[in-house]
């Protein structure tokens, strides 16, 4: 067994599996620490380097395209210090990373494992029920169907349409941006239905804007990546290229893609005036935005057709 023992989080190599678990001292991002362990297997690796730095150094484990729904779900713009495929290595322990990244070379020739592309997720995601809280709302998902409430500074739109919640069946894919501290990001739920829409994630009833604390928004990536992991793997898709990460360039993280909003739910018929009396206040509240030019005629109709199918 090969093993590495760093502040930043260990790794351990048994021939098979790279356990990757982060470490306990606050300097760990957030995310890693919220993200737990992760039990790699051979299968799931392309390959590892050792990059040896003036002051430091870091090991970082290359996954298969396919294989992981993390990097799936975040397109490589998850940032350095929140990469749980990536280990800071103090100098004096830097033959010790050395013999490491060795011994996984050593056993990924020996056991012939492709650098093709995989077919299959090799890694589970995190476990459901997950859920997190953001700068735009909560988001839940419970393994069947993703619950959106929004926070009293959500836009009005949004509160005025009320929860989302959104079947795992209705669900094309999941775009996730992350909010970088000088740019806001999303996460948007896209459904087959909604692919083609153009609200923007601030006024979108199916995705979260993420304009806050950038440290706790990075937390949605959890969700989006335990939905990712439960939707047809891409390889499956009649293209093939479909949803595959963007690489990410050195100068810094790709563009945003173009806003996709995202799936609505399809709860059972409402009954009873009460959801009577809420459908038409929502309608209400969505004609008051769109007559003071909150909403754009486009906006309004994208907006109520979301509230009706709710109801």
């Amino acid at each position: 067994m090969a093993e590495i023992i760093q502040r930043d989080g260990s790794w351990a190599f048994d021939g098979s599996t790279v356990r990757i678990t982060p470490g306990p001292h606050r300097s760990v991002a957030l995310f890693r620490q919220t993200y737990g362990e992760v039990a790699v297997p051979l299968e799931a690796v392309s390959g590892v380097v050792y990059e040896p730095e003036r002051r430091r150094g870091r090991l970082r484990l290359r996954l298969r395209e396919g294989s992981d729904p993390l990097l799936q779900a975040t397109g490589g713009r998850l940032p350095d210090e929140a990469d749980p495929y990536r280990l800071t290595v103090d100098l004096d322990r830097s033959g010790v990373a050395e013999y490491m990244a060795e011994e996984i070379r050593q056993a990924l020739l020996l056991e012939q494992i492709s650098k093709e592309p995989a077919t299959a997720y090799l890694l589970p995601g995190p476990p459901v029920p997950v859920s997190v809280r953001s700068s735009d709302g909560t988001v839940s998902f419970d393994g069947t169907q993703v619950r959106i409430d929004w926070n009293d500074t959500s836009d009005r739109v949004k509160r005025a349409t009320g929860p989302r919640i959104i079947a795992i069946g209705d669900l094309a894919q999941v775009e996730w941006l992350p909010n970088s501290g000088y740019e806001d990001g999303f996460l948007r739920f896209v459904t087959h239905e909604t692919v083609f829409s153009k609200l923007p994630p601030e006024k979108d009833p199916y995705a979260l804007d993420l304009w806050g604390s950038a440290r706790r928004d990075l937390l949605t990536a959890l969700v989006a990546t335990a939905v990712t992991a439960r939707l047809p793997h891409p390889s499956t898709r009649a293209d093939g290229h479909a949803d595959r990460p963007r690489p990410v360039d050195a100068a810094g993280p790709p563009p945003p893609r173009r806003p996709v909003p995202a799936p609505a739910p399809a709860p059972a018929p409402a009954q009873g005036s009460g959801h009577h009396d809420v459908l038409l206040r929502r309608l209400r509240e969505l004609g008051e935005l769109h007559r003071d030019g909150v909403l754009t005629d486009e906006e309004f109709a994208t907006t109520k057709a979301a509230v009706l199918r709710d109801f």
